[in-house]
């Protein structure tokens, strides 16, 4: 079985680079990019593919709850995983589109 590519989204690059080394010396994953914007991680995401983007919550412009909607929307078989290193993000705040989308494409089945 091939690894799971994982891309990190975060304004941050400490915490990029904290991803890279862990998702490196993790055995079934493969670091493919980060990305310190929403913009960015489109991009990367749409061209590479990967299995898993981790999206801080926490973002100028584009915020990481709008940006892991859209993940979700272009890639169906991506799982996004929205965190924040300030805490649980406060999914009350998702609007009921990104809900919807991530629970459509992550939900049960």
């Amino acid at each position: 079985m091939s690894p799971v590519g994982v891309i990190a989204v975060d304004p941050r690059e400490p915490f990029r680079r904290a991803a890279r080394d862990v998702v490196s010396a993790t055995p079934g994953f493969a670091w493919l990019a980060e990305a310190a914007s929403a913009e960015e991680a489109l991009e990367a995401a749409v061209q590479l593919r990967p299995g898993l983007v981790l999206v801080e919550a926490d973002m100028p412009g584009i915020d990481g709850r709008e940006t892991s909607r859209l993940l979700a929307e272009a890639l169906p078989d991506t799982v996004v995983v929205l965190a924040s290193a300030d805490g649980v993000p406060d999914l009350e705040t998702l609007t009921p589109s990104a809900l919807r989308a991530l629970w459509e494409h992550h939900g049960p089945d």
